[in-house]
């Protein structure tokens, strides 16, 4: 495959997708990808990539400056943007991007307009009890990503001891499930044909995976060699009794 302007990876929340994007940026080709639009708020948007526009500029010309600065930010002297989109995000985002380019006709061309020529690589995570079991123990602990030898990487809660929550692991699965519908739903609605990866995958040969990414983004894979993984996984011996006792409750595979 020729290589592409940009890549956007179409993801949901404890899919591995941090451990993906710390991977593509440690290549030093594939730019610095990262969630540059996660909150649903152009203030936000705008917080986190440390901009303050003139009052009188329209809407268009902020979102303008935000993407200029995202772009330049998810690229570093790479000459390829890196996002990371995940689904919960996804309808401001493109709500917005319509704003931007406001004369074209589908989801996917706008992505071309404001990225240049862009590929999707689509990360999920085929086991969604355990998803939505990581996605409530970073909530209630905290933690969100550790590094192999424990160091943590991403806290954002005081430490706090997880508690079995049915409810909650129910509602997260649902939403999880859902995000997988919405994703491939779009895929189709835009003719879009993503290179696809599992965070089963990912967990069980990082390298190979990076491999085939920077393949499908025309890049020289031979950028992996000596790449240093450093986001280990979170799954305990607490993860696998919720597992059990989920699929119990809610007769699911």
């Amino acid at each position: 495959m020729s290589k592409c302007d940009s890549y956007v990876i179409c993801t949901s929340p404890r899919s591995g997708s941090t451990l993906l994007c710390k991977l593509l940026a440690r290549t030093s080709v594939a730019g610095n990808p990262d969630s540059y639009f996660h909150r649903p708020s152009i203030s936000a948007w705008l917080e986190d990539l440390d901009l303050t526009p003139e009052p009188s500029m329209s809407e268009r010309d902020v979102l303008a400056t935000v993407f200029q600065a995202a772009i330049a930010e998810g690229s570093l002297e790479t000459g390829m943007f890196g996002l990371r989109l995940q689904r919960d995000s996804f309808d401001f985002f493109t709500e917005k991007l319509a704003v931007l380019h406001p004369g074209l006709s589908s989801d996917v061309e706008r992505f071309h307009a404001a990225f240049g020529r862009t590929s999707f690589v689509y990360l999920m995570r085929q086991d969604k009890v355990e998803q939505a079991i990581s996605l409530v123990k970073a909530q209630q602990t905290g933690l969100w990503h550790r590094a192999p030898d424990g160091t943590e990487l991403e806290r954002l809660a005081p430490p706090q001891e997880p508690n079995y929550d049915g409810d909650e692991l129910r509602a997260q699965f649902n939403r999880l499930t859902s995000n997988e519908r919405d994703w491939e739903r779009w895929f189709e609605t835009d003719n879009i044909k993503p290179l696809r990866i599992t965070y089963e995958g990912l967990s069980e040969d990082p390298m190979e995976t990076l491999y085939r990414v920077l393949e499908h983004l025309g890049l020289d894979a031979s950028a992996a060699n000596g790449v240093i993984l450093d986001v280990a996984k979170l799954a305990d011996d607490t993860s696998r009794d919720w597992a059990a006792r989920f699929r119990s409750e809610h007769n699911v595979a």
